[in-house]
């Protein structure tokens, strides 16, 4: 991947605010995107307008939206586009569910998490899509988890939704014009927020200590830590450049070794 190899390029990262997404969001600006920071927290956002024109995007805005609610961002993208052109890039990204025994799990959290990643991620392609194709240039990444290879006890809602994001991606990358690609990042256990709080809540649950959870985890992964949430941003990075334009429909995990299928 060349230096700046995203110059000309409009980028739009959901969950921009934290974690990966907040990650992702910086590794595209030092490739010279342009880039429009998605999330619901909009102070978080402000505070990270400076640090993405800092690292290099030429301009950086802030697109205040909840997934949740698609009507409110359909009508949000609608002015993005009308107010600032195409976006060649769309990091598809949100927090996951929370997590506990399937049996146990409702309706409602099935249709929320379903909302949030699949029906929001089918919104912003069919609005997105077009301006892709008319400039010649697309990409689209999903960042979803290794439970799409193999689910993870104790996040039966998650790897339900995860598995349907997959499924979507892989369905629409048959469908996509020439030089539009979507593919997916499956990060592995990374140091985030989230991944603290499944540990505390997986603790709490088994009456052990979030150390041991943590402890157990790694013991599953070859590289012997936690992956840095900016190791999976270069992944994504890679894979919005114009010297991936050949991989296409494909799910790259980024997990340190810990899954063990070929």
């Amino acid at each position: 991947m060349s230096a700046r190899s995203l110059v000309h390029k409009h980028a739009l990262v959901c969950g921009a605010s934290a974690g990966i997404g907040r990650s992702v969001a910086l590794a595209l600006a030092a490739q010279g995107a342009e880039i429009t920071a998605l999330a619901r927290r909009a102070d978080r956002l402000d505070d990270l307008l400076p640090e993405l024109r800092a690292a290099g995007a030429p301009s950086a805005r802030a697109l205040p939206a909840d997934l949740d609610d698609r009507e409110a961002l359909r009508a949000r993208i609608e002015a993005l586009l009308a107010h600032h052109g195409p976006v060649h890039i769309l990091i598809n990204n949100a927090g996951g569910p929370p997590g506990g025994p399937l049996l146990e799990a409702t309706s409602e959290a099935f249709l929320t998490a379903l909302g949030r990643h699949l029906l929001a991620s089918h919104v912003l392609a069919q609005q997105l899509v077009p301006g892709m194709a008319a400039a010649g240039y697309g990409r689209i990444v999903n960042i979803i988890s290794t439970s799409v290879y193999e689910p993870i006890p104790g996040l039966g809602v998650s790897n339900t939704t995860r598995g349907a994001m997959a499924g979507w991606a892989k369905s629409l990358a048959n469908e996509l014009p020439p030089n539009v690609t979507v593919n997916n990042v499956l990060p592995g256990f990374t140091d985030t927020d989230r991944l603290a709080s499944l540990a505390e809540a997986r603790a709490a649950r088994a009456g052990v200590t979030a150390d041991d959870i943590r402890n157990a985890w790694l013991g599953m992964v070859p590289e012997g830590r936690l992956i840095d949430p900016t190791e999976t941003a270069a992944a994504v990075a890679f894979l919005v450049s114009p010297d991936a334009g050949a991989i296409r429909g494909v799910s790259l995990q980024v997990d340190g070794g810990r899954m063990r299928s070929i």
